[in-house]
Order: C-alpha cells, then structure tokens, then sequence
C-alpha cells in the first residue's frame, strides 16, 4: 500500500520495454523482457547480468569476454550491445 503523501514518479507516456538476447556460444532470446525508464537503464542492467554470469563462469575456472548481450527495443531491434569484456576491468 502507498503511504499518503508518498512522491510516485511521474512518466510522459509508457515505460518501455527492454529485451536482453545473451549470445554466449548459444544464442539465448530474452521473450520475457524487462521495463526500464530508459536505454541507460537498460544498459546498467545488461552489466550486471553480464557480471553475474561471469561470476558464475569464474567460480568454474573459465571466463570468455567475447561473450555479449544484445539489448533489443520492443520492435526487436538491437539498440545496445555489452560485450562482456566491457562488464570488466581486467588488471594485471
């Protein structure tokens, strides 16, 4: 429930709808998608993801930076990609 009073954030028009296709050897198509304000959210979320299943590949003792997600927008078309390799700083 909303306290009275509460702020909610005011939108000029409709929340888009983001879809996330991991191609990691494999080509894994996001049908769900995710609504996000906008692309620079969309971005923010396909790092942490990327990072996330690095973290998982390096608890397995392999990691492939040339991995990458694809961000499409609602008509399909891809607008971003984050290449795992730009999730990181490698040093050393």
């Amino acid at each position: 429930m909303i306290k009275r009073g509460t702020r909610l954030p005011f939108y000029h028009g409709i929340v888009p709808r983001y879809y996330f296709h991991l191609h990691d050897g494999l080509d894994l198509l996001d049908e769900e998608g995710k609504l996000l304000d906008d692309l620079a959210a969309a971005r923010a979320n396909a790092v942490r993801e990327a990072r996330q299943m690095m973290l998982a590949a390096v608890a397995a003792g392999r990691v492939n930076l040339s991995h990458r997600i694809d961000i499409a927008d609602e008509s399909g078309a891809v607008i971003a990609t984050i290449a795992f390799r730009d999730a990181v700083t490698v040093e050393g």
